[in-house]
Formats: C-alpha cells, sequence, structure tokens
C-alpha cells in the first residue's frame, strides 16, 4: 500500500513537473519567436503607408535621391545585422538613432526618423535581431540587444563625425526599442552619446510577461513565468528577471525624455513612474531639465500611440528636449 502511494505521489510530481515546463517551452516560443513576415519589407511599408499617408512622398523622394541607404554589419555572436541610413542636411554631426519595436522591423520607426530628417539629423535605424532583414532566431527583449546597439552607436560615429570629429547623438526607441534604450542607458557610453527617448518601455521583461500571461491567459507567475525563465536561461542565456531596464536605468547617467500612453494596457501606463523614479539624473543633474518636463503622459494614447495621436506635439516636445543636449 505504501509502495502504491509513493508510486502515485512521485508520478503526479513528475506530471506536474513536465506540464509546467511543457507550458513554459510554449510560452517562450509563444513570446521569442519571430514574426513570420519579419523580413516582408515590402509588407510593412504598405501597412506604414496606410497608417501615415504622408510618408509615401517622403520616402518616394529620399529614395529618389538614393538617401535611404542599406547597411550590414557582423555582431560578435557572428550574426549578420542591417540598417538603414541616411545623411541629414547640415547635420554637423547630429545623428539619431531609432531603435523599433516587438516584431516590427525599422520601418516602423521611419515616421518618427522624419522628425530628426526634417531638423536636418541623420538618421539610422536597424533591425533588432531575428528582425527586418537582421538574422537571427530568437527576439530577445531588448536585453541582449542593448550590445547589438552599442555596436550600431559606434558604426554611426564613424559615417556621421563631422569636422570636427564630434559626433552628437539621440537614442531614441518605441516600446521593446525603448526598453532596449534604456538597458543601453546603463552601459559605459561613448561621449557622442547626449541623450535618450523612450517611449512606452517596460520595467523589465519579468514585470511584462507577468502581465500578459495575466492578461492573455489568466494565469500567476508561478509556476509557468519561472520554468519559462529558467528555460530561457537554459537556452538563450538569459533571464527575464536580469532583462531589466529599471535596473540599467539605475546606472545611467545621460538625459532622458519620457513618453507614455495613459490608456496603454499593453506595457501598463504606470510601469513609466517605477523608470522616471530609478534614473539619477533628473535627481543629480544640477538643473538639466530646467526648461521642460522629462515626462509625458499622452492623455487616452493606447500603446505606442503617442505619436500617431499627437503628431505635432510629439514632434514639438522631442524636438525642445534633444536640442537642449544635441547642440
Amino acid at each position: 500500500m505504501k509502495k502504491k502511494i509513493t508510486i502515485t505521489v512521485v508520478s503526479v510530481f513528475v506530471l506536474l513537473v513536465l506540464s509546467t515546463f511543457s507550458a513554459g517551452w510554449f510560452m517562450l516560443d509563444y513570446a521569442l519567436k519571430p514574426a513570420p513576415d519579419s523580413g516582408d519589407i515590402a509588407r510593412r511599408y504598405g501597412l506604414m503607408f496606410d497608417e501615415y499617408p504622408y510618408m509615401r512622398h517622403w520616402v518616394d523622394s529620399m529614395r529618389h535621391a538614393k538617401a535611404l541607404r542599406d547597411t550590414f554589419v557582423v555582431m560578435p555572436d557572428g550574426c549578420r545585422h542591417h540598417a538603414v541610413y541616411a545623411r541629414g542636411r547640415n547635420a554637423a554631426g547630429r545623428t539619431a538613432l531609432l531603435v523599433h519595436g516587438y516584431k516590427d522591423s525599422y520601418v516602423g520607426m521611419l515616421p518618427i526618423a522624419k522628425i530628426y530628417a526634417d531638423m536636418g539629423y541623420n538618421i539610422m535605424l536597424p533591425d533588432l535581431h531575428a528582425h527586418g532583414l537582421s538574422g537571427g532566431a530568437d527576439i530577445r527583449m531588448g536585453w541582449k540587444d542593448r550590445m547589438d546597439v552599442m555596436r550600431w552607436i559606434g558604426v554611426a560615429d564613424s559615417l556621421f563625425a563631422d569636422s570636427t570629429g564630434r559626433p552628437r547623438m539621440v537614442v531614441h526607441g518605441v516600446s521593446m526599442g525603448a526598453a532596449t534604450v534604456m538597458n543601453v542607458s546603463g552601459e559605459q557610453l561613448p561621449p557622442s552619446v547626449k541623450c535618450f527617448v523612450e517611449d512606452c518601455g517596460y520595467t523589465s521583461v519579468w514585470d511584462e510577461f507577468s502581465h500578459q500571461l495575466a492578461d492573455q491567459f489568466g494565469l500567476p507567475d508561478f509556476p509557468v513565468l519561472y520554468a519559462a525563465s529558467l528555460l530561457c536561461k537554459l537556452r538563450y542565456g538569459w533571464t527575464f528577471g536580469e532583462a531589466s531596464p529599471v535596473s540599467q536605468l539605475a546606472k545611467n547617467e545621460t538625459p532622458m525624455l519620457y513618453i507614455h500612453g495613459s490608456s496603454d494596457d499593453y506595457v501598463p501606463s504606470p510601469m513609466v513612474f517605477p523608470l522616471y523614479n530609478a534614473n539619477p539624473v533628473h535627481l543629480s543633474s544640477g538643473g538639466v531639465y530646467r526648461h521642460f518636463n522629462p515626462i509625458w503622459i499622452t492623455p487616452g494614447c493606447a500603446h505606442a500611440k503617442s505619436f500617431h495621436d499627437y503628431p505635432k506635439e510629439y514632434a514639438e516636445r522631442v524636438s525642445a528636449f534633444v536640442g537642449e543636449f544635441v547642440k
């Protein structure tokens, strides 16, 4: 009898463990598998033109002038990554590096890139790992991507240095791109990086996946999220908890503008406040933000819709902020 009970208990335990890790594996693939149409750039342009019709003329004029150019670099892991860039009119070393969001590509950042192009800036728009025309088989949620963006910063510095050899740069990201930008901010930055703009980024991958797990599947963190994070460590070399923009911001020494929609339920709006509060810059900068509020909550905006809903004010706020530091 005792033997039967022991066998039953062990069997149930094994089944629970297997079920948990099966669910964790499903979640990992569900979250980190690239979009099947990620490299269909023509379709991406079509979607962007549908949402921003005025962009068609701008893109056509840039193409006609052969201003939008492709470039590729090989990352340290051997993966070939892609970006597009354009030189600005009288840019004098001023550059905007723009980072797209989850399962998007560089195309999704072109409307915001136009803000900087209209200001005369050079622009560079990389495709993150496993997005657009960049290689890779796994989405990295802005964590390992931070080192790839550091590489692109170096490429941009080389491409766009002015005659004095002093490039000056803003790094601007939306959604997962914003998380990437915040992760970059905690690294040892080259002197060219003068400021950041983060638009609707999350506090950590753990927090974002916890929210999605509850919102989409009605499940608590334990045990599935723990299993998925462990599997991510074994498979990809990082955990959901360590992929933490809020922790990276604690090491940041560079000014940052925070933008978040008040009705964002994909990356919940309240996430912006611990991100802002984690950053010591606004506390120790000696009045570096004296001319403007570095946090903008856009009324009624859903996820990544702040520019779409408030294009004029978005451009004005970004221009005022960036103009303060990229001189």
